[in-house]
């Protein structure tokens, strides 16, 4: 008889929520009664307001009990959480939480379902068939299932991956390389950090993909310091590949050469472009490069590089395994596939939501976050991290979709969404987006670096009422320069979160408010 298995989270956010307590407490408790079951150290589904949510398999599904905290144990035993039994903190079966049932899991299917370091439980759930298919196609055709599948970077620049894989593998060169970008540094993100703690194959396995369509044999994970358990997994996890054959020399017995390892970055915003990103991979400070050449000719050490985001990465397993057509079926325009959208800041239901492109800003924000925590209206969420722009609730009708943001000067970015009540002050937000900048700078170009210094000092007077109406001019010019002459995004983006709060809510600048109006 099979022993029925226990899922205890074994994500950054569970365990900081007591998670590692519960496990301790909990295989104590067991013991006690002299019980013997499987407790596996799962990773998070992304229901983060429910976390530590444990759950229990039963013959009608795994059953959850959330959020639990280590006093909270005793208590589950003795109302027969064993075998599902009722509970106040039960939710039921976790697969029918509408949460859950509204999304279309692709990227994400088996985090939180799976062991993260069992490559059975990785293959059991159809890992690596993306890879024996890749094989069959050869890496011409590999490239163009890609480029088909209409995939782009989810890291925000939003450019077809497909593209970027044709360049390398077009480019002349004894060695090429495949870098994954895993520096989650936007507000609110937490995308790439569940799939190195809940699915780590996944991402090694795209990897992979990636080497034998360009030609490439090594690739590097540029992990944020800020992943320690992160780094850790994924160590573990390419260890475990590495030793079943399935990275270094001759994989699987294909004649196909490619091994990849981890490297952790220092914590600076800006190593989330691209090429800082290369320069911090080779020891040098993170600094922007200039353009061209571009890292997809002379990257990493010189050499074509093909670099993409953790989430472009481990999607391409998804895409290769079920053909390029079934993921170009989902989302709408120029925008295919899933996104992985992140619900974070005063919101009642936090956590991942992987759907289509093309879902309503509103029905992300009240039908599936549930509206604030904090039970106040809302004012505004902040799309696409710190260099952000602002949106008010009159657009929240906006599309979830690079070209409908983009209308609105706006930014999907890595997919995160911030939310805000009305008790947010935004002159304060945007002096803030002015002040990440000015400390995030890598100090290569004067509009990023002066500028943003002059954006702090001219907020502080708008904000104190000193010459308002003259600063306020000298703010938006500050912006258009900051905007059309900046290197990389840091500077270039920086204006967007400005410009929004002060156009939408000119009130909070000591303007008069503006008047209600219905959705553009």
């Amino acid at each position: 008889m099979k022993t029925p298995r226990i899922f205890v989270p074994n994500d950054a956010t569970a365990i900081a929520c007591g998670a590692d307590r519960i496990f301790r407490r909990l295989e104590d408790a067991l013991a006690a009664r002299g019980v013997t079951y499987d407790i596996v150290r799962n990773g998070s589904r992304g229901l983060f307001w429910l976390e530590p949510l444990i759950e229990i398999e039963t013959p009608a599904g795994r059953v959850g009990y959330g959020p639990v905290k280590p006093s909270d144990v005793e208590s589950l035993l003795e109302h027969g959480f064993l075998a599902g039994a009722p509970h106040p903190l039960c939710v039921g079966l976790v697969e029918e939480l509408a949460y859950l049932k509204k999304q279309t899991r692709l990227t994400f299917a088996r985090c939180g379902i799976i062991d993260p370091l069992s490559l059975a439980d990785y293959k059991a759930h159809g890992g690596y068939k993306g890879f024996e298919r890749a094989l069959e196609l050869g890496p011409a055709a590999t490239v163009e299932e890609v480029f088909e599948s209409g995939l782009r970077g989810r890291g925000g620049a939003g450019f077809p991956t497909g593209i970027k894989w044709r360049t390398v593998a077009a480019a002349s060169a004894d060695q090429r390389y495949i870098v994954c970008n895993a520096d989650e540094g936007d507000s609110g993100t937490f995308a790439d950090r569940l799939i190195m703690e809940a699915d780590p194959f996944c991402l090694i396995e795209g990897m992979t993909i990636a080497g034998l369509a360009v030609g490439a044999t090594k690739g590097f994970v540029y992990c944020r310091s800020e992943y320690p358990l992160s780094f850790v997994v994924m160590e573990k996890a390419i260890a475990i590949a590495r030793q079943a054959g399935l990275l270094g020399r001759n994989i699987a017995g294909s004649g196909i050469d490619f091994d990849m390892e981890m490297r952790m970055g220092a914590g600076a915003y800006v190593c989330g472009e691209e090429t800082a990103l290369l320069d911090s991979l080779e020891g040098k400070r993170g600094v922007v490069r200039a353009k061209p050449p571009l890292p997809a000719h002379k990257g990493l050490f010189g050499q074509p590089t093909v670099i993409n985001n953790l989430i472009s990465l481990a999607t391409v397993p998804v895409i290769l395994e079920k053909g390029a057509k079934f993921y170009k079926d989902f989302g709408m325009g120029r925008s295919r596939g899933t996104m992985p959208i992140q619900l974070a800041g005063n919101i009642r239901h936090g956590g991942l939501f992987e759907t289509a492109f093309g879902i309503p800003l509103g029905e992300l924000i009240y039908d599936i976050g549930g509206g604030t925590a904090s039970g106040r209206p809302v004012k505004a969420v902040q799309a696409g991290g710190p260099l952000g722009a602002y949106l008010p609730t009159s657009q929240f009708d906006t599309p979830f979709d690079y070209e409908a943001f983009a209308a609105r000067d706006a930014l999907i970015g890595h997919g995160g969404i911030v939310v805000f009540d009305d008790t947010a002050d935004m002159a304060h937000m945007a002096k803030f987006a002015m002040e990440f900048c000015a400390h995030e700078s890598c100090g290569k170009c004067t509009p990023c670096r002066i500028g943003s210094t002059r954006g702090v000092e001219t907020l502080d007077k708008v904000i104190a009422g000193e010459r308002r109406e003259q600063n306020l001019v000298v703010l938006r010019d500050l912006c258009q320069t900051m905007k059309l002459g900046s290197l990389c995004a840091l500077g270039g983006f920086t204006p967007y979160p400005v410009l929004s709060a002060l156009n939408h809510f000119p009130e909070d600048f000591g303007a008069a408010p503006k008047l209600p109006q219905a959705a553009e």
